[in-house]
């Protein structure tokens, strides 16, 4: 400091060829009115860090960047820390250039440091098509000394700074050129978004060129001085689709044309923004899906067709045959929008009908009966509603052949199933051979079926139709189906004490018990009385041939005789019904002692018991009661003569 102070006091005092000793060379032609000894203070100071100051102080621009971090000087890292003498020397004579450019001079700068890299087609342009006093439009040029071309400073990277009169737009769109624009080429824009725009391109619109809107001759864009149309970007109408699109419904239809349509094309309706619902006639079903056109014509011709009735719009599928109770119906009154099928004619509705549903019918699918037929020559389907019904071979086959001529089905069957029979006992009673008893629980192809086990094959003449059942069989008899129990097979055994059938002692019930009683059995050859009536049926008829007795059997024929041969010699032979009856064997309630024996029990014989005189006796093995022969006189029994004496 004080090395600068006595150098300004010499400069003063010493002549003009000494003060030259003391600088160090001239200044350049920026700064040269600057020179002199006394003028060094205003660059050097008078200490040592005042020179950065003094600089900023006449380079104001060069202050003003930096104290807002913008340009080279602030953003460059290689001039921190650094004086401005370290890159601008002076005192090299009044030629001398003061900025330092990198080999190559200024062409080769690099802008980036700069704070604004140079791309796309600003990257090839000269330094002078751009720092051109015209563009210098920033406040820091108005600080700068310099006034000529180049100038470095004061120059904004806005477009518009520079392309200001280049803006296609006029102004209309912003000074923000970037956010649609880059430095490559000015069209397309490719940082353009029309999503983010107020009206989003989708459909077909995002395939329209950009001019068919924004040049369109709605817009009444007047031609510039180049004869040539600026597209408008800002503002254009497109609240409604008729801002752009003339209407081909030619004003018949109210509301908006998005209430139909949609931007994937014309043809392309909006089921879910128009509300049909609100019309005269809603969509339901299936005439949600049916396509517009089918009722309001190409371009909506028939903005309001009828729609009183089915048939407006819809052929009688049942060629007039559609009636209840005589008059003609509308489709509605069996039919869904959901579709045709299935009807929504009721059973209930049908048991109303001439052919009333009812059992299995209930489940028969209504094409089943309800025939379609197409008209000859014709694309068209009639379904038939008035079918044939009077009887049952109207729709079924006879499956019985021929054998039941003018009989109907229903006589024997119902509509529950074709095994759900309605011919029972009581109707078979008229026939030959009435049902009862267990013949009511057999199954009727157990005798009429085709299969009929144990019994005869049916003749192969019959003609028994699909069913395969034979209506008049010639078993009617027992035995024509069931084998004679009673009838052995050997010689002896071939034979039957009776001629009548089954029927007289067995009914349909149950073959065992028997139906003949103890009273019954009188008819036959051996009647029943006394313990006899006790004795089960199967005691005597197993054991005998045949079913019963011969005639004139005797009691030895079923019974042991227990007296052997003692009264074989009386003129009867012995039958024990001389002295027995058929109430019990014990007892000889016939035999009278004093009129049947050779020896009459009178006085005290009368109390002697049988066993007395009658006594036991083996013989053979055999135990057997001696009745016959038997002394009679009295010392045969009595030894011993009374009073003692012999």
């Amino acid at each position: 400091m004080r090395f600068a102070a006595t150098l300004a006091v010499l400069a003063l005092a010493l002549p003009a060829h000494l003060v030259a000793q003391i600088s160090p060379g001239p200044l350049s032609r920026a700064h040269q009115s600057l020179e002199g000894t006394t003028n060094c203070t205003q660059c050097h100071g008078t200490s040592k860090d005042a020179m950065p100051r003094l600089c900023l102080s006449c380079h104001r621009e060069i202050g003003s960047l930096l104290a807002q971090n913008r340009g080279y000087h602030a953003r460059d890292a290689k001039n921190s820390g650094k004086s401005c003498a370290a890159c601008h020397p002076d005192h090299a004579g009044r030629d001398f250039n003061l900025i330092a450019w990198p080999a190559g001079g200024r062409e080769r700068f690099d802008h980036r440091t700069a704070g604004w890299p140079l791309d796309g087609k600003h990257a090839p342009l000269a330094c002078d098509r751009c720092h051109r006093q015209e563009f210098r439009t920033g406040q820091v040029a108005t600080l700068s000394p310099r006034k000529n071309t180049p100038g470095w400073v004061g120059l904004e990277t806005s477009c518009v700074s520079c392309h200001q009169r280049d803006d296609p737009h006029k102004n209309s769109l912003g000074p923000g050129c970037e956010k649609c624009h880059n430095a490559v080429a000015w069209a397309p824009a490719p940082k353009f978004d029309h999503a983010a725009s107020r009206y989003p391109l989708t459909g077909k619109h995002a395939d329209v060129a950009c001019a068919k809107c924004h040049l369109a001759a709605a817009l009444g864009i007047a031609p510039g001085a180049d004869g040539k149309r600026t597209p408008r970007f800002k503002p254009l109408p497109f609240a409604e689709c008729s801002s752009c699109h003339a209407d081909p419904h030619q004003g018949r239809l109210a509301g908006k044309c998005s209430d139909c349509h949609v931007t994937r094309g014309f043809d392309v309706r909006d089921r879910r923004d128009f509300n049909h619902a609100l019309t005269r006639y809603p969509l339901l079903g299936r005439h949600r899906t049916a396509a517009c056109e089918g009722c309001h014509g190409r371009d909506m011709a028939k903005p309001r067709p009828a729609f009183g009735t089915c048939a407006t719009c819809h052929a009688d599928s049942h060629g007039g045959e559609a009636t209840l109770a005589g008059a003609f119906v509308d489709c509605a009154t069996c039919h869904r929008v959901e579709g045709f099928t299935p009807s929504t004619y009721t059973l209930a509705q049908h048991r109303t009908a001439k052919f009333a549903l009812g059992g299995k019918h209930d489940a028969v699918p209504c094409a089943k009966c309800h025939t379609t037929t197409r008209s000859a020559g014709t694309a068209k389907n009639t379904v038939h509603i008035r079918v044939a019904f009077a009887t049952c071979a109207s729709c079924h086959a006879d499956p019985h052949g021929t054998q039941l001529p003018g009989r109907a089905c229903d006589q024997c069957h119902s509509d529950r199933g074709w095994k759900e029979m309605r011919y029972n006992p009581a109707d078979h009673a008229r026939t030959r051979l009435p049902l009862d008893g267990k013949h009511a629980t057999i199954a009727c192809g157990t005798c009429h079926g085709s299969a009929r086990r144990g019994l005869a094959a049916l003749p192969a003449t019959t003609t028994l139709g699909r069913a395969g059942v034979m209506f008049r069989i010639a078993e009617v008899r027992c035995v024509a189906c069931h084998a004679d129990p009673h009838v052995g097979t050997g010689p002896a055994t071939a034979r039957r004490d009776t001629v009548n059938s089954c029927a007289e002692c067995h009914n349909a019930a149950a073959f065992t018990p028997s139906t003949v009683t103890a009273e019954s059995h009188a008819k036959f050859s051996f009647r029943l009385d006394g313990a006899h009536r006790a004795v089960p049926c199967r005691e005597c008829h197993t054991a005998l041939p045949g079913l019963g007795v011969p005639k004139g059997a005797t009691c030895s024929s079923c019974h042991q005789n227990p007296h052997g041969s003692q009264f074989g010699a009386r003129a009867d032979g012995g039958r024990c019904e001389t002295c027995h009856t058929t109430d019990t064997f014990i007892g000889a309630a016939r035999f009278n002692h004093d009129r049947d024996a050779a020896f009459a029990t009178k006085g005290a014989h009368a109390a002697v018991p049988c066993a007395k005189c009658h006594r036991s006796e083996t013989v053979a093995g055999v135990t057997r009661i001696v009745y016959r022969p038997l002394a009679h006189r009295c010392e045969d029994c009595h030894t011993a003569k009374p009073g003692g004496g012999k």
